[in-house]
């Protein structure tokens, strides 16, 4: 496995909108996903391999599996701050993030994904990482 702290970590805020707040008037469960999302798609714009570069260079990166770690709620207004890290990629793509509120640095969420390339033409997943993202994060494959 390989592991490079910070060498492809990226971070933006995003603000808690009304409309992401449950009942109990805290940000739903679910629209964490959102927020790793788009935390994911800045990572992923900053090596030039977002979704879109994904497609052209002919492969399909599905989510396999995701991990989410609830520590404290936010609420409506907060100020999050978004933190994505590629952490694994020779045969997999894992990326951790941390969502914190960004003005007292609180930890609020610790999450996990994991993505498959899956070759567009054929169909079939990859059991390495395709050469076109060791392009990308300007590494040579072991």
């Amino acid at each position: 496995m390989n592991r490079t702290p910070s060498r492809w970590c990226s971070e933006i805020e995003t603000q808690v909108q009304f409309f992401d707040l449950d009942p109990m008037e805290v940000v739903w469960h679910g629209h964490y996903v959102k927020y790793l999302e788009i935390a994911r798609g800045a990572l992923l714009d900053s090596i030039d391999y977002n979704y879109p570069q994904m497609r052209a260079s002919g492969y399909l990166w599905p989510l396999t599996d995701l991990q989410l770690r609830y520590v404290a709620s936010a609420r409506f207004g907060d100020q999050l701050k978004l933190r994505a890290e590629i952490v694994e990629w020779e045969n997999r793509l894992k990326i951790d993030y941390l969502i914190s509120d960004a003005v007292s640095g609180r930890r609020l969420t610790r999450a996990s994904t994991t993505q498959v390339a899956i070759e567009m033409a054929t169909g079939e997943m990859c059991f390495a990482s395709p050469s076109v993202l060791f392009e990308k994060l300007k590494v040579t494959p072991s």
